[in-house]
């Protein structure tokens, strides 16, 4: 039908029904209008929409509280040896099953007195094991944050660098990245943790970083050499498509330096891929540690990781399971959660997957 056939009382119809004045609700919808977003907090909106990744960062945030105020109030210790200068032999408190007491501690309970149970009963040497797996578990998370800011400063930093610079010096810069990915990095731990045990090992572990110990210190060199290359590549690919933006181009015409550009500009606008390098980084790192601990290449004795805990459980695995299931268990949970997390953020903040 034309427009010229159409009643001309309709089109009076319509045109008073599409400008006629805004109800009250509608005018109250228009001043409670959504304020202004930015790319950051429409991320974490989107990441709190995702059921699996909330349920996984409250999991995490749960065995961060434990670690952290647990051992303030637990009454044990996770280097103390129960019923040494007792009149009590040590062998009483040696592989108790959970909730179970030594000799003295059942004194106490028969004379009226509170002791506080062993949650996870005690390892051969009569220490408490619940709190050696609260420590197990906090060097772990350690090590993983660590590895990650590592990765975080070292990787930006280089990979913005040469996607800036480009032409011969981006070319020098990836070579050196596609050598050090070369290199077997499990391998580059070992070695380094044999050279600094037979080297300097006694200093360290005689010194102040005794706590930590030789195998650590390699692992955080490894981390510094080694584990920073891939998000080096991710962040120099980003910063290569943003360049040419007229922003950036605009920048440098004003006589804005390289570093500015890229503290201002380019890292800013590549935080998608930054955020999600760094978390996926955090749970290799953890497993990465927790296998060096199970080959007795960790922190030094008697301070506890996840995997030392089960390398030594694995002598009584017949008798005792669950001395194996349970940092087992811990390790594959933390790993799990975050490696959601870390799918989580991807699918929050990397704006090709945004529909």
């Amino acid at each position: 039908m034309k427009i010229g056939d159409k009643n001309p009382l309709s089109f009076q119809l319509d045109f008073e029904r599409e400008f006629s004045k805004a109800s009250k609700s509608e005018k109250i919808a228009q001043v409670k209008m959504r304020p202004g977003s930015n790319f950051f907090k429409d991320g974490v909106r989107r990441f709190v929409r995702n059921p699996v990744a909330m349920t996984c960062f409250v999991i995490i945030a749960i065995i961060l509280i434990g670690i952290i105020f647990i051992p303030i109030f637990y009454p044990y210790k996770y280097d103390q040896m129960l019923g040494l200068g007792t009149e009590v032999s040590d062998a009483s408190y040696n592989n108790l099953s959970p909730f179970e007491y030594g000799k003295t501690e059942q004194e106490l309970i028969a004379a009226g007195q509170f002791v506080w149970p062993h949650i996870f009963g005690t390892d051969a040497s009569g220490r408490d094991y619940f709190i050696r797996v609260i420590y197990g578990t906090r060097v772990s998370l350690a090590v993983g944050f660590f590895a990650a800011v590592i990765v975080l400063i070292i990787g930006s930093i280089y990979g913005s660098i040469s996607g800036y610079a480009g032409g011969k010096t981006d070319m020098i810069m990836m070579r050196i990245v596609d050598v050090i990915y070369s290199l077997p990095d499990m391998l580059v731990i070992i070695l380094l943790a044999v050279i600094l045990r037979n080297t300097i090992g006694d200093k360290i572990d005689n010194g102040p970083l005794s706590s930590i110990g030789s195998g650590m210190i390699s692992i955080f060199i490894v981390f510094a050499l080694l584990y920073w290359v891939g998000m080096a590549r991710l962040v120099r690919g980003q910063v290569l498509s943003i360049k040419q933006q007229e922003f950036v181009l605009a920048s440098k015409a004003s006589g804005a330096s390289g570093a500015f550009v890229i503290r201002k500009h380019l890292l800013p606008n590549s935080i998608s891929v930054i955020i999600i390098s760094a978390a996926l980084q955090i749970p290799s790192a953890i497993f990465t540690e927790s296998f060096l601990s199970f080959i007795g290449l960790g922190v030094s004795i008697p301070m506890p990781s996840l995997g030392s805990l089960c390398s030594n459980a694995i002598s009584s695995l017949s008798v005792y399971p669950y001395r194996l299931l349970i940092p087992a268990f811990t390790i594959c949970l933390i790993v799990l959660s975050l490696n959601l997390i870390g799918d989580g953020l991807r699918d929050a903040f990397d704006p090709k997957l945004q529909r």
